[in-house]
């Protein structure tokens, strides 16, 4: 009975580790700068997100102070042009989080008059797989475990075609800590 009761408790912390794994990462847009009109430096967000590897289910906050600034997602034509005619999403509340539930290029711009053409802009290439959010000491990113706040169907996040991997994704943990209960019962 000893035995099966520790061969539980490991698979359960197994699946604990595996769980918390499949949050993404946290990152602050423009670490302590924050989300603001970039002074003297319109390439601001495109250096801050070079040194970085996105991944699905990582989180983007964008810090701002809410009524100066807000955060829209747009299209890659929308972005060039700093066009918020038609914008996929809008959050006008800062800090606003944004989980990336998506593989490929996300396009983000402030949609205040002019601040967009002032280099209040980021695109970010998401990719499936690890964020190089683990290593020690990196800006503006937390270790995997902090879950997002933004959840799919709500403003901020589009379906994408990889919605269906990472629910599987998120639900395997569930799977393994339904048979370590199994195995305790």
């Amino acid at each position: 009975m000893g035995g099966k009761i520790s061969m539980a408790a490991l698979v359960l912390v197994l699946a604990a580790n595996l769980l918390q794994s499949t949050y993404g990462a946290t990152y602050t847009v423009g670490d302590s700068t924050g989300w603001v009109i970039p002074a003297g430096n319109t390439d601001l967000y495109d250096n801050w997100a070079d040194n970085k590897n996105f991944s699905v289910g990582d989180v983007l906050v964008f810090d701002f102070t809410t009524g100066q600034h807000n955060v829209a997602e747009v299209t890659e034509a929308a972005y060039d042009a700093c066009s918020v005619a038609n914008p996929i999403s809008t959050l006008s509340n800062g800090p606003a989080r944004v989980t990336l539930n998506r593989t490929g290029e996300h396009y983000f711009i402030c949609a205040f008059p002019s601040h967009c053409s002032s280099g209040q802009k980021l695109s970010v290439e998401v990719r499936n797989g690890t964020s190089n959010s683990t290593a020690p000491g990196t800006p503006g990113a937390t270790t995997p475990g902090t879950p997002g706040a933004t959840v799919p169907g709500t403003p901020g996040t589009s379906p994408g075609a990889n919605s269906a991997s990472s629910l599987v994704a998120t639900l395997s943990p569930f799977f393994f800590m339904s048979v370590a209960l199994v195995l305790l019962c």
